[in-house]
């Protein structure tokens, strides 16, 4: 059932099994279970009291270049900018992945739940980049800590990639380049508060292969099917 769900664009396919938790789901008028085996062709489904189809489902994937002030969510409790108000399509398409709201870059969003399953679970290892600009400078040997693990959040971070891109002596700031394959929940700037240094501003520069050059702070592009192709091979 919840596979059904995530392949008809509802929402990631752990979403989907917390819509059946919640009692939302109906096959053939009676309440769904989580894990219970449907017949697309022939039960009727519905979701909220709406018939859910996935024959005319356009799937779509979209990068998006966000900019700092907006939240990665649908729909925020406190009314507060979010990432859907700057993708304007028919579709109805969720984030994949988060960045906080004060992180800028790249990030996809899409309406099909497999692809979205996919692209966040961390056994795939879809390696992201990012910029951080930092107060103070950054030696060697706080390169060597976050490039072999850092404690975030009582968790050691797996090892990264780092390198410091340059340094201003005026402004008294660093910039690095960190890459990783988790996604933990502010897990860059947690790592570099863990060599005792504060982040200044934050952007993910790139997913996988997927990097936003072209794209103006804001703007958005559907990804090519190479692109889809590549992300789900990764």
């Amino acid at each position: 059932m919840q596979k059904f769900l995530a392949e008809a664009g509802i929402a990631s396919r752990r979403k989907c099994e917390e819509l059946i938790i919640q009692g939302k789901v109906k096959v053939n008028g009676k309440i769904a279970e989580l894990g219970m085996k449907i017949n697309p062709n022939k039960d009727k489904i519905l979701l909220d009291g709406k018939p859910i189809k996935k024959d005319n489902i356009n799937k779509v994937y979209i990068l998006l270049n966000k900019p700092e002030g907006y939240v990665t969510t649908a729909r925020d409790q406190f009314d507060r900018n979010t990432v859907m108000d700057l993708v304007n399509v028919k579709e109805r398409v969720v984030p994949v992945g988060r960045l906080d709201m004060y992180t800028s870059g790249a990030l996809i969003l899409s309406n099909d739940g497999e692809f979205v399953f996919h692209i966040t679970h961390p056994k795939h290892e879809i390696e992201k980049t990012y910029i951080a600009k930092v107060n103070g400078k950054i030696d060697e040997k706080m390169v060597e800590k976050l490039k072999s693990g850092v404690k975030i959040d009582n968790y050691i971070t797996r090892p990264a990639k780092v390198k410091i891109l340059k340094y201003d002596e005026n402004k008294k700031q660093t910039e690095v380049e960190i890459k990783i394959h988790e996604g933990k929940n502010r897990q860059v700037r947690k790592m570099l508060e863990s060599i005792g240094k504060k982040t200044i501003c934050l952007e993910r520069i790139q997913i996988g292969d997927l990097n936003i050059r072209d794209l103006k702070r804001g703007q958005w592009r559907y990804l090519k099917a190479g692109e889809v192709d590549k992300l789900l091979n990764q």
